[in-house]
């Protein structure tokens, strides 16, 4: 019985990438206990990382799944985020666009009645708000292959011109402390953008719950708003928000 439940918390984690110790507990009725012997289990062999709140794929922490792989990947809990983050963009608004999947689906949906001023480091978040007709700023900096992202002192510099009525920020990992990022000059330009916003809205699926990537972004006292899934541990959501953080759960 227990090989079983480890084989399945494996075949999750190939899935996945990551996974809560309240998913396990949920998925198999087992107690928290059992779960952390679980996982020390299969982290002596070798097979994943225990990290804080659960466990991620061995070599996750540091390294990103690739870009085309992620985008795919819970698409349906992604596009849920993406509705609800539209009714925080409004009229005339000066709102940042960060890189990565979930905010990439923000700017397919943007209402092209809307007239706002975007800023971005992602070309392909760039290129969609173009073609839906916002005006379109990108910063300079370091391209990066694969994400299409450019990061780096050039672009802090020239985000730090721009005051953001809103900043949309995904995230590498996210825990009670807040969120973290697996590439340090990206990392960096967030922690930047956050602090000239005025309103901050972390959007990520469950996935990057119980996750601590390499680089700290910022603390829970930066995030006004949060929207994720209804697979995100709740204990996360409840330590959050005691924090002060808007929790939306899709």
């Amino acid at each position: 019985m227990n090989q079983n439940r480890r084989n399945k918390i494996l075949e999750m984690l190939e899935a996945n990438s990551t996974i809560s110790n309240t998913e396990i507990m949920d998925t198999f009725g087992v107690s928290i206990e059992t779960v952390r012997r679980d996982l020390a289990y299969l982290e002596s062999r070798g097979a994943l990382e225990r990290v804080y709140g659960g466990a991620v794929r061995k070599n996750f922490i540091n390294s990103e799944p690739e870009y085309v792989r992620r985008e795919q990947h819970n698409k349906q809990e992604k596009t849920a985020i993406s509705e609800q983050a539209q009714k925080y963009i409004e009229d005339e608004d000066t709102v940042f666009f960060d890189i990565g999947t979930t905010v990439l689906q923000i700017a397919r949906n943007v209402d092209e009645n809307k007239h706002i001023k975007a800023f971005t480091n992602s070309l392909r978040v760039a290129t969609l708000l173009s073609e839906r007709g916002c005006d379109v700023f990108i910063s300079g900096g370091k391209l990066r292959e694969g994400e299409l992202s450019v990061s780096g002192s050039m672009a802090e510099r020239n985000m730090d011109a721009f005051n953001i009525d809103k900043a949309f920020i995904g995230a590498g990992g996210i825990t009670a402390n807040g969120i973290t990022d697996f590439i340090e000059s990206e990392a960096s330009l967030r922690s930047r953008i956050i602090k000239n916003a005025s309103k901050v809205i972390v959007v990520a699926d469950h996935t990057k719950f119980a996750v601590r990537a390499m680089c700290n972004v910022c603390t829970a006292a930066d995030i006004d708003v949060l929207i994720t899934d209804s697979k995100a541990p709740k204990n996360i959501l409840k330590s959050l928000e005691k924090q002060g953080v808007k929790i939306i759960v899709t």
